[in-house]
C-alpha cells in the first residue's frame, strides 16, 4: 500500500513459448509466461489475464512481432467485450503492431489478449508483449 492508502498496480509480461506461437483452430486468450514486473498480484502468468484488484483508470499496451507467412490479428478485451485490436496481414516479411489503450475498471474486471484463429505471433527474445498499470 502506499502512504495515500491507495494500492499500487503494474505488471509487464512477455510470450515466451519458443519461437512460432499458432496458429492454432480457435480463438485463443495468449498467455505471456514470463512476467518482468507483477506489483499488486493482479495479472496471472497461468490464465493471462489481468483482474483488477481496485477500481480506477489503467493504461495496457501490447505488441507483437510475427514472421509474415501466416496473418497476425490480436484483440485486447474487457470481460468479454472487444476494446482494441492490432492486426497485420499475410507478407513476404516480418510484421510488428501494437496497441494501447486507457480504461475505467471497477474491482474485478478481467482485461486480457486473444490471437484470431489461423493467426500467429512471434514468442520468443521479447517480442511479444502485454503491459498494464493504475493511473488513478
Amino acid at each position: 500500500m502506499c502512504e495515500s492508502g491507495k494500492t499500487k498496480v503494474a505488471f509487464s509480461a512477455v510470450l515466451e513459448k519458443g519461437g512460432a506461437y499458432g496458429p492454432f483452430n480457435t480463438d485463443k486468450t495468449l498467455v505471456y509466461n514470463k512476467v518482468f514486473t507483477n506489483i499488486g498480484d493482479a495479472y496471472s502468468s497461468c490464465t493471462g489475464i489481468f483482474t483488477a484488484p481496485v477500481a480506477g483508470v489503467y493504461h495496457f499496451t501490447l505488441f507483437y512481432h510475427a514472421g509474415g507467412n501466416q496473418q497476425s490479428i490480436l484483440w485486447l478485451y474487457k470481460n468479454s467485450e472487444m476494446i482494441v485490436r492490432t492486426s497485420d496481414h499475410k507478407s513476404a516479411s516480418a510484421d510488428n503492431g501494437g496497441n494501447a489503450v486507457v480504461l475505467q475498471l471497477q474491482k474485478g474486471d478481467q482485461v486480457y489478449v486473444r490471437m484470431e484463429a489461423n493467426c500467429h505471433v512471434w514468442a520468443a527474445e521479447n517480442n511479444t508483449t502485454f503491459s498494464g498499470f493504475q493511473l488513478s
